[in-house]
């Protein structure tokens, strides 16, 4: 009994082969597929989204169990569908950005503009590909505009809206008050939208 059980515990145990890991990447890539055109309403991003959940599974996961991959490339897949949503939210908010905080001179200091705007998701299923083009690179400009800011200015935007942290959390992880991360934030988002003006984003 005790052989037979060692045995078969040997066996769940045992990690996963190529052929093994390349079997499940192809039974599962079609029902992949379908779960990301759900979340996103666009093809490519939704092949690219799979591809990539495939490659990052394959080569960090590659040798976990068999019967890990499942929950392990769900995980991956949902991680890349939230990242995916959470950058287009990004990109989403620099017109009302621009056109609510980027001609004025007033940054409140304890004034967070971020608690006034509430921002979801566009699909870009609807648009040109010369509109997606600018998206991406408006997106790239913006991770450009993230890095001139000072370091504590930078931590409050990402916190507050990466994050999607609220001011009192923002502010413990910060180990300031709700008034200094309102302040941070408030610059922050001057300085962005004056910064993208400077590059040619307008609303």
């Amino acid at each position: 009994m005790r052989r037979a059980g060692a045995a078969a515990l040997l066996k769940k145990t045992q990690l996963a082969t190529q052929e093994q890991l390349s079997a499940f990447l192809a039974e599962v890539e079609r029902r992949a597929f379908r779960q990301a055109m759900y979340a996103v309403q666009n093809e490519d991003v939704a092949l690219d989204l799979v591809q990539d959940a495939m490659l990052k599974l394959a080569e960090s996961y590659g040798d976990r169990p068999s019967e890990e991959l499942p929950l392990l490339f769900q995980r991956i897949l949902q991680n890349a569908i939230r990242d995916y949503y959470r950058r287009s939210k990004v990109r989403a908010t620099w017109t009302t950005l621009l056109s609510a905080f980027g001609g004025g001179d007033d940054e409140g200091e304890e004034s967070d503009p971020l608690e006034t705007l509430e921002i979801e998701p566009q699909s870009e299923a609807h648009l040109r590909p010369e509109q997606q083009l600018q998206r991406v690179q408006t997106l790239n400009l913006i991770d450009e505009a993230l890095q001139q800011l000072p370091a504590r200015q930078r931590e409050a935007f990402l916190l507050r809206y990466m994050e999607e942290m609220d001011v009192a959390e923002t502010a413990a992880a910060m180990g300031c008050s709700e008034g200094s991360v309102k302040t941070h934030c408030s610059r922050a988002v001057h300085a962005l939208a004056a910064w993208l003006r400077d590059k040619g984003v307008s609303p």
